[in-house]
């Protein structure tokens, strides 16, 4: 295909009603030659639309993500083509516009992962080379693409391999760096009147401070240490710096000053947090410009992100005693929550307007703390630092606030709602220590204050009333009761449950939302013993109007996005479906209607992952409708669910609509997604458990053996790899698998020999088990010997002393202990080559044996208990998530031992009196006296 056809198609990409079908055309394209390469040739071709070379970049970050290299680092594209991308990708991006250079700059993120630095040791010196004296665009294409790199450090645990790269790139990159910052400073003040200019250069300030913060996250470099009074000067510079060419007149977005002054309160925290030795003497005069700004600032939208960062750096400072003394007085706490918390926690209108105009927004600010730069949690955040210092202090001054805009609220509670709103955050803030923990919410409380004494005076009323309190006024009731829902007693909760109930009929979409986050949140409540502080009795009588009210919400509004917009309703829709359980069979057909109706809405165009995880968690029906659309979104879930139903019925023959579908999973491109694999190996394994006999009829046991193979040999997928083998193992008869054994082996040896993970050696040695427990059916120690040693002599004596054994104890899991147990015993008992050939081997297994013994396996207890699955950082396509509501218990193939000391005692026993062994004989020749002693105690002989 030529460029031009392919920018039309890759533009056709972002539009919804084009998309599939232009992303069946890219896919196929992608598999040619040099296809990243034209990627990159329409990105930089400014004849093509904006459009087209912003789907272009887009693609090119994803295709990069997806085939530049793979687990151990090989690339995957064909050198020539590795080559051409990174001589062209840097100049590239310096020259594109920011939009397109935040895309390649992931890109660059994706392939320094792989490459940097050691197979792209040109980069930094290419960077450095193409920095300019007095070209701030230039710049700033340069310093993009330096902190696309350098900020993957953040996140990284310390290690000598990332020290190595930080050092090479501060040997390069440190000194240059520092001579830009003050070359920008310079051009700066020479440009005071010139704001075009000026503009440039804060946005080459604005990326200086971030790698300032980039190349100190892990520790302080030496060279900003040796020039740390000229650092701090110039970042004290910043802070307090103003020109009216640099203000903007949107009150709502944040301006070039803004962004710099608050990378320099992002640095500023930084250093006092890390390396409050070499940075304290320098602190007292940021403190001073905080205040001021804080006390100085307006309230206009633009300088929210501003005033948090300024609050989170005061919040570190008051960390450090030496600080903090400063704050130990009554009259400056006052100060403090007059001037700055008051300030910052109080509703604005700008507030109120995202409470009534985005109010799904509104909520995920508030509840999955993605209002971390907001103005109140940052006050919030710096108020609760000074009362964990100074708690008694900070509490009578807060209390007297509190109290003062309570009698304000009273005076006039139409007019001065705002005031109430005020009282009931302060309070909240300062009654609640620690964490609003998700299962549990605040776990422990200030003593000085009685959180249901003042919930019962100012607050329920507004939840019991049904006219006359402002909707924001009923969500910070409901908010106070999900915050302190573990200091409410059982009985307490038996009140207040049906009000929040009461308040899903609520017209306010944040009052509703919020009374199912309250609903959901207590359902899963449960007291030091783990038993319901709401049961399934208080809820049953309530559960129809419930679901109801929760499905009317849902379908307000039928359009796809709109349906599925509101998660937070679903996830209290699978809350209660999960306790009532059956309570759900007289308005069972109401509820699967709702399903039925919600699949097919939002199946034409899946955007919420986290809806989808909730509607799937609680949907058990209507497979088939989404298998038919070829939804590829909802596959991972609709595997788990076909899994599940057979599941269910283990011993029954295997439907004819399983049989149809066993060829389509087998497809090459179901196993791409790394999503699909885990639900995929669990269907496949369910279908072997139940139609072996047909999957071996249409012969397709060696096609699920290549995906075996492909699954362990790498990294990603090892563990599901060895999942599958074990179930083919455990389903198709010995005299047809036996001849599959040599390429099994053979995989599993090449990769314990090149490339062996910790995880890969665990499941190598858990498999071995598995295998020499199963002597009953035609397996055991003696035949994987036989195995081992065909491919080389004494191979198996090798793998046995120097990883079985060793990392036997290592198994963790019960059933791998159990499944060890057994093995052991069998060998022990029934393994010719352990008995006459491997004496020793049989002590050392006998010592295994019973180390696992001192721990012994017990069976795994039926747990009802659902798990909660953090979803707040789903996105399509990207990862697996297990469905908790049905998820698959451990497969226990020795079900009927549940007492496996006494059973191995049996077998023992039973083995000395066949005849053809003699294990007391054994047991006094090959083990010690104290091992002895010990094999008695637990077998009788």
């Amino acid at each position: 295909m030529d460029l031009p056809r392919l920018a039309s198609v890759l533009e056709a990409s972002l539009d919804p009603s084009q998309n599939k079908q232009a992303e069946t055309i890219i896919s196929q394209e992608e598999k040619k030659p040099g296809f990243s390469v034209s990627l990159l040739q329409i990105v930089a071709t400014e004849s093509y639309s904006s459009t087209a070379r912003l789907a272009s970049a887009l693609y090119f970050k994803n295709f990069i993500r997806r085939n530049w290299s793979d687990d151990v680092g090989t690339y995957k594209l064909p050198a020539s083509e590795v080559s051409a991308i990174k001589r062209e990708l840097i100049g590239l991006m310096i020259s594109v516009p920011a939009n397109i250079q935040y895309q390649l700059g992931d890109a660059i993120g994706v392939i320094a992962d792989s490459d940097f630095w050691e197979r792209w040791d040109t980069l930094v010196d290419d960077l450095v080379s193409r920095l300019t004296p007095d070209n701030p665009r230039i710049n700033n294409g340069v310093l993009q693409v330096a902190h696309s790199i350098f900020k993957r450090w953040r996140p990284l645990y310390r290690s000598d391999e990332l020290f190595t790269e930080i050092n090479h790139v501060l040997g390069k990159f440190g000194g240059p760096y520092l001579a830009l910052l003050e070359n920008t400073d310079r051009l700066i003040d020479h440009n005071q009147t010139n704001q075009a200019v000026l503009s440039q250069l804060f946005s080459s300030l604005n990326l200086l401070m971030k790698l300032l913060y980039d190349l100190s996250v892990q520790d302080l470099p030496p060279v900003f240490e040796d020039n740390l009074q000229s650092l701090t000067s110039l970042l004290h510079k910043y802070l307090t710096y103003d020109n009216p060419l640099l203000r903007t007149e949107d009150e709502n977005e944040a301006g070039p000053l803004e962004f710099v002054k608050s990378g320099v309160f992002e640095v500023l925290g930084l250093y006092v947090h890390k390396y409050e030795d070499a940075f304290n003497q320098f602190v007292g005069q940021f403190i001073e410009s905080s205040w001021n700004l804080l006390t100085t600032v307006g309230p206009e939208t633009k300088y929210d992100i501003l005033i948090s960062k300024s609050l989170q750096f005061l919040t570190l400072v008051t960390r450090t005693p030496g600080h903090a003394r400063s704050f130990n007085s009554d009259n400056t706490v006052n100060q403090v929550v007059d001037r700055v918390i008051i300030p910052n926690l109080t509703l604005r209108d700008s507030d109120v307007e995202l409470f009534e105009d985005e109010p799904i927004e509104f909520i995920r600010r508030d509840l999955e703390g993605s209002d971390s730069d907001t103005r109140r949690r940052a006050a919030t955040d710096f108020l609760q630092q000074l009362l964990a210092q100074f708690q008694k202090t900070v509490t009578e001054v807060v209390i007297r606030y509190v109290n003062h805009y309570l009698s304000e609220f009273s005076k006039n509670p139409s007019s001065n709602w705002k005031s109430k709103d005020t009282a009931l955050y302060l309070f909240s803030s300062i009654a609640a220590k620690g964490a609003v923990t998700a299962s549990q919410g605040v776990k422990s409380v200030n003593e000085f204050l009685n959180v249901v004494d003042f919930f019962q005076s100012h607050i329920a009323a507004d939840l019991v009333s049904d006219s006359g309190v402002k909707p924001i006024l009923k969500v910070d009731a409901i908010k106070y009761l999900y915050i302190f829902r573990s200091q409410i007693s059982r009985d307490q909760w038996r009140e207040a449950f049906p009000l929040l109930v009461k308040h899903l009929g609520s017209s306010e979409y944040v009052v509703y939302t919020y009374a199912a986050v309250a609903v959901e949140r207590v359902l899963a409540l449960t007291n030091d013993q783990h038993q319901p502080i709401v049961s399934r009795e208080d809820v049953s009588g309530l559960s129809s109007q419930l679901l109801q009210h929760l499905f009317k919400l849902i379908e307000r509004d039928l359009d796809p996005a709109k349906v599925q917009e509101n998660e937070f309703l679903m996830r209290c829709i699978m809350r209660v479906l999960i306790v009532i359980r059956e309570g759900v069979a007289p308005f069972a057909d109401t509820v699967l209607a709702h399903f039925i109706k919600i699949t097919q809405i939002t199946s034409h165009n899946p955007s919420n992952p986290r809806f989808t995880y909730y509607h799937f968690e609680a949907l058990g029906a209507f497979i088939r409708h989404i298998l038919q659309n070829d939804i590829q979104e909802f596959s991972p879930y609709v595997f788990q669910l076909l899994s599940a139903l057979l599941e269910s019925n283990p011993s029954g023959s295997l439907p004819n609509y399983y049989i149809s579908l066993v060829q389509p999973i087998l497809a090459p491109e179901l196993w791409v997604s790394k999503g699909n694999i885990p639900a995929l190996v669990r269907l496949l394994s369910s279908i072997l458990q139940r139609g072996s006999s047909e999957i071996l009829r249409d012969e397709l046991l060696k096609s699920i053996l290549d995906i075996f193979q492909q699954l362990v040999s790498t990294k990603a997928n090892e563990i599901y790899g060895f999942e599958l083998l074990e179930n083919i193992i455990a389903s198709v008869p010995r005299e047809i698998i036996g001849d599959y054994f040599a390429m099994i082996l053979q995989a599993l040896l090449t990769r314990l020999q090149n490339s062996k993970t910790d995880a890969f050696t665990l499941r190598f040695v858990r498999f071995y088990y598995f295998i020499a427990a199963k002597g009953d059916k035609g397996l055991g120690a003696d035949f994987f010997i036989t195995l081992m040693d065909q491919f080389q002599s004494g191979l198996f004596v090798q793998l046995y002393l120097n990883i079985i054994l060793p990392e036997t104890q290592r198994l963790v899991r019960m059933l791998d202990r159990k499944t060890a147990v057994i093995a052991l015993t069998r060998t022990l008992t029934h393994s010719h080559a352990f008995l006459e050939r491997y004496k020793k081997g049989w002590a050392y297994s006998c010592e295994a044996l019973l180390k696992l013994l001192e721990n012994p396996p017990i069976p795994t207890a039926t747990d009802e208990t659902i798990a909660d699955q953090d979803v707040d950082d789903m996105s399509f396509g990207v990862g697996f998530t297990q469905l908790q509501t049905i998820k698959r218990p451990p497969r226990d193939d020795w079900s009927d031992i549940s007492n496996v000391k006494t059973w191995v005692a049996e077998q023992l026993q039973t083995a000395n009196t066949r005849g053809d062994v003699n294990i007391v004989n054994c047991a006094n020749e090959r083990l010690s006296p104290e091992i002895r002693q010990l094999f008695s105690a637990y077998t009788g002989l």
